[in-house]
C-alpha cells in the first residue's frame, strides 16, 4: 500500500511501550481489530527499549512491574533490569499476536481534528491515516532533554544522553563528563566509574538517597510462583499495600522528616570526606525530587578518580567543560543523565484540536486534563499517562491498567449509543484539576519552594497524581458520562473495510 494512501482506522494507538500495547491488547480482548498501533522507532518497549545505559533496572519491585493479569513468575531479581523487562514486553506483545497492528517508524508528525468528519487526520512518516478515537500513548520519560550548555556544539569529543546510549563507545580510560544526578544516573555512574579513567559529576541539585538491596530471586521461588500463581498474587497484594503507605508522607512532609534521617545517616556512613559530604546533603525536603535507591551511588563518588563538582556549569569548550568557578575539566565524553521533557510536552505540539489550537498553545506549559486523560475542544482524544497521572511512591502500571479500564468502559458506551464523539464539558473538566490542585496544597511538591521535574513553568505539580493509587482506580471506577459532551454522528459512516 502507498505511503501516500490515506488509511481509514477506528482508532489509532500512538506509542508501543506499555501503556500502548496494554490498550491494543484490552482492544482486542472487547472484539476490536479496527486499530492500529504508530510507532516511531523500530521496536516496542518505549522508555524500555530507549534506555539501554549500563545498570538500568526499575526501581519499583518486580511483582508490581507488569500488567495484573501477565504475571511474570521468572524475574530473577526484586527489581528487574533493563534487558528482563524488555523481554517481557516482547513476550506479551508475541502472546497476543500484536505484531501485526504495530506499524514501525511510523512517527506522528501531525494530528488535527476534522469537525465535519468527526475524524482525526493524522500524518505520519510512514503514510496518513484517518482516525475516529485517538489514543496518546507515548508517555512522559520518551524525549531526552538536552540543556543548552554554551560551546556544546564545538566540543570534539563524544556527547550522548543516557536514554540514546552510545553503545559503540568504548569508556575505557576515558575523561567523562556526566551531566544530572538523577534517576538514570545513579544507576549509570557507578557501572561506570571503574572502567573510564577520570569521571567529573556535574550536580546541580543532590538528590535524596536510600539504600535498597536488589536480591536475586531463587529458582525454586521462580518455579513456586510458576505453579501458584496465587502465591505470586498475594505477593503483589503485599507489595503494593506496602508502597501504597508511603503516599501519606508525599501528602504530609513533616512525615518525611523519619526517611530524612535514614537517608542523611546513610551518607554519613558511606562518604567520610566531610566536604564531599556536604556537597551530597541535599537542602529540599525528601520527596520534592524523585527518591532514589542505590546500595553503590556514594560508594562510586567516593573513588579516587571521581570528582563531583557543584560549581554549575558556565560553557563547554572543544576538550572539557568549564564550570562556574572558571575551572576547565578536560573531557573526551559528555554523557547527560538530564532527564526527559516532562511538562513541555512534545506530542502536544503536534495536536490540534476543533478549530486547530495546538493542544500546547492551550496547555502554555501547564498540562491540565480531565483524569489525566482528555481535554475540552479536543473530540475522542485520550491520553495514557497525561497529567497528573504519575507516581512518586507505587508502579505507573497500575494507574496505566485504571486508565485502560475506564477507557474500555467509555468506548463501550460510545459503541452501544451510537456517539460519534466524547470530550469532557468545560465544567467537569475545570472541577476535577481544581480537585487535583487542591489535593497537592501542603504537599511536598509545594513546600519549602520544591523545584523538580515535576512542577511546571508555573510552578504547579502538573506531573504526579498526588493521592494514592487505591483513590485513582476508584475514581476511575465508573465512566460518567455526565461529565462529557456526547455528539451524534453529523451524518452516517462512509467508511472503508477495517484496516488490518
Amino acid at each position: 500500500m502507498p505511503d501516500t494512501e490515506t488509511r481509514d482506522v477506528q482508532i489509532a494507538i500512538a506509542g508501543a511501550g506499555l501503556a500502548g500495547l496494554g490498550m491494543a491488547i484490552a482492544l482486542r480482548r472487547d472484539g476490536i481489530e479496527d486499530f492500529v498501533v504508530l510507532e516511531r522507532a523500530d521496536d516496542l518497549g518505549g522508555t524500555w527499549r530507549d534506555n539501554s545505559y549500563p545498570g538500568c533496572a526499575c526501581d519499583i519491585a518486580s511483582v508490581l512491574y507488569s500488567y495484573a493479569d501477565e504475571q511474570n513468575p521468572g524475574w530473577t531479581r526484586a527489581f528487574a533490569r533493563q534487558p528482563e523487562i524488555q523481554a517481557y514486553i516482547h513476550d506479551v506483545a508475541r502472546d497476543h499476536d500484536l505484531a501485526r497492528s504495530i506499524r514501525y517508524g511510523y512517527e506522528v508528525l501531525e494530528a488535527t481534528w476534522d469537525d465535519n468528519a468527526d475524524r482525526w487526520q493524522i500524518r505520519t512518516t510512514g503514510g496518513d491515516f484517518t482516525a475516529e478515537i485517538l489514543i496518546s500513548a507515548v508517555g512522559a520519560l520518551a524525549d531526552p532533554s538536552i540543556p543548552d550548555l554554551p560551546g556544546l556544539d564545538a566540543f570534539q569529543g563524544t556527547v550522548f544522553h543516557s536514554a540514546r546510549w552510545d553503545q559503540a563507545h568504548d569508556l575505557t580510560g576515558r575523561r567523562v563528563a556526566v551531566v544530572g544526578t538523577g534517576a538514570s544516573a545513579i544507576q549509570f555512574v557507578p557501572e561506570i566509574q571503574p572502567q573510564v579513567g577520570q569521571l567529573d559529576l556535574f550536580q546541580r541539585t543532590p538528590p535524596w538517597v536510600l539504600p535498597r538491596g536488589n536480591p536475586v530471586i531463587p529458582a525454586r521461588w521462580r518455579q513456586r510462583f510458576a505453579r501458584h500463581p496465587g502465591l505470586m498474587a498475594w505477593l503483589r497484594r503485599a507489595v503494593f499495600s506496602v508502597y501504597e503507605g508511603f503516599h501519606y508522607g508525599f501528602q504530609h512532609p513533616a512525615v518525611m522528616k523519619l526517611a530524612e534521617r535514614r537517608a542523611r545517616a546513610y551518607i554519613e556512613r558511606e562518604v567520610a570526606d566531610p566536604e564531599l559530604r556536604a556537597k551530597l546533603i541535599p537542602d529540599y525536603r525528601l520527596g520534592c525530587k524523585r527518591v532514589l535507591g542505590s546500595d553503590t551511588w556514594y560508594r562510586a563518588l567516593i573513588q579516587d578518580n571521581v570528582e563531583v563538582v557543584s560549581a554549575g556549569i558556565a560553557e563547554v569548550t572543544s576538550d572539557g567543560v568549564v564550570d562556574a568557578e572558571g575551572v576547565h575539566h578536560p573531557a573526551d565524553t559528555i554523557i547527560f543523565g538530564t532527564g526527559f521533557h516532562v511538562s513541555d510536552v512534545p506530542v502536544s505540539h503536534r495536536i490540534r484540536g476543533r478549530g486547530g489550537e495546538l493542544l500546547a498553545d492551550l496547555w502554555q506549559g501547564s498540562p491540565k486534563a480531565h483524569l489525566g486523560m482528555s481535554v475540552n475542544g479536543y473530540p475522542n482524544l485520550f491520553m495514557l499517562l497525561g497529567p497528573n497521572t504519575g507516581l512518586g511512591h507505587n508502579s505507573v502500571l497500575l494507574m496505566i491498567e485504571a486508565q485502560i479500564a475506564y477507557l474500555r468502559r467509555a468506548l463501550r458506551y460510545r459503541r452501544e449509543h451510537g456517539l460519534a464523539t466524547l470530550e469532557p464539558t468545560p465544567a467537569a473538566q475545570a472541577a476535577y484539576v481544581a480537585a487535583v490542585d487542591r489535593a497537592t496544597e501542603g504537599s511536598v511538591w509545594t513546600a519549602g519552594g520544591c523545584q523538580s521535574w515535576y512542577v511546571d513553568v508555573t510552578g504547579r505539580n502538573s506531573t504526579l497524581w498526588p493521592g494514592s493509587v487505591r483513590a485513582y482506580q476508584r475514581r476511575l471506577a465508573r465512566f460518567e458520562i455526565g461529565d462529557y459532551d456526547a455528539q451524534l454522528p453529523r451524518r452516517l459512516p462512509e467508511r472503508e473495510p477495517a484496516f488490518v
